[in-house]
């Protein structure tokens, strides 16, 4: 079975494709998009700023994270 994970975090967006066979886990991608370099432009994690930033990368990373790992939704 394959799992899909997602992550996100003030200034982080994560997508992690893991595969789990028994009691066994295996990360087979873990892709992160940092806006840091954004934030750091206002002192600081702007709400906003931070929510139009997952929104923009969300899509790709999970792209590459799936490519990655060889897998298909």
């Amino acid at each position: 079975m394959y799992l899909l994970a997602f992550e996100s975090s003030c200034d982080e967006t994560a997508a992690a494709v893991i595969e789990a066979e028994g009691n066994r886990l295996r990360i087979l991608s873990d892709i992160v998009a940092s806006s840091a370099d954004i934030h750091r432009l206002f002192g600081g994690v702007v709400p906003e700023i931070a929510s139009r930033a997952h929104s923009e990368v969300i899509s790709g990373i999970t792209d590459e994270a799936l490519k990655k790992a060889g897998v298909a939704l």
